[in-house]
């Protein structure tokens, strides 16, 4: 079953859309906060459809991406228990939360460049790191570290590639998405 390539069409024709830039950065300010869907998946043929804007599109990401991840921070700051702590509950997220807490008391602010880079969800620790009352300056620097890091090397890899990257993209997408996929439910279980 082809999930990922008909997914994949799509981004390359939303790239091409006059609101493109939009999208994507909604996409990324969401995802920091509330989405489960990471930017990279518009990103990268964001950048493959026009590897002219491959930087500028890395660079909304960014900023789009660390402005969400300052609101998750306000969220958990502030109405972490009234609007956050009863959807956890809900979810039964608990021991979700307990771990992100210990790694925080592990790691500290070096934590969230690694949730911005890597694939772990992001949000979890935006809103964490306001619930922990963690220093915000330092929070948004290295969420500019992690995140542009991840979004930059998206987009470079597109852009150094080109269309021999676009080929073995389409060539395996569905491998990789599958991949990513089955990644994140072991990350989900393995922090569960």
């Amino acid at each position: 079953m082809k999930l990922f390539t008909p997914l994949y069409d799509l981004c390359l024709r939303w790239a091409k859309h006059p609101n493109a830039d939009k999208y994507l950065a909604g996409l990324s300010f969401s995802e920091s906060v509330i989405f489960p869907i990471p930017p990279d998946v518009m990103l990268a043929p964001m950048a493959l459809a026009k590897p002219e804007k491959a930087w500028w599109y890395a660079f909304i990401c960014t900023v789009a991406s660390v402005l969400g991840g300052m609101a998750g921070y306000l969220l958990g700051y502030l109405a972490f228990d009234t609007l956050i702590l009863p959807l956890i509950e809900t979810l039964n997220y608990q021991e979700k939360l307990a771990t992100a807490t210990l790694w925080f008391e592990e790691y500290g602010v070096w934590i969230v460049f690694i949730a911005g880079f890597s694939p772990i969800p992001y949000k979890i620790f935006t809103i964490s790191a306001g619930l922990l009352g963690m220093l915000f300056i330092p929070f948004v620097i290295v969420s500019f570290i992690g995140r542009g890091c991840r979004f930059f090397l998206v987009a470079g890899l597109m852009y150094w590639g080109g269309a021999k990257m676009e080929t073995k993209l389409r060539q395996y997408v569905e491998i990789l998405g599958w991949a990513v996929i089955i990644l994140a439910v072991i990350a989900y279980l393995y922090v569960s």
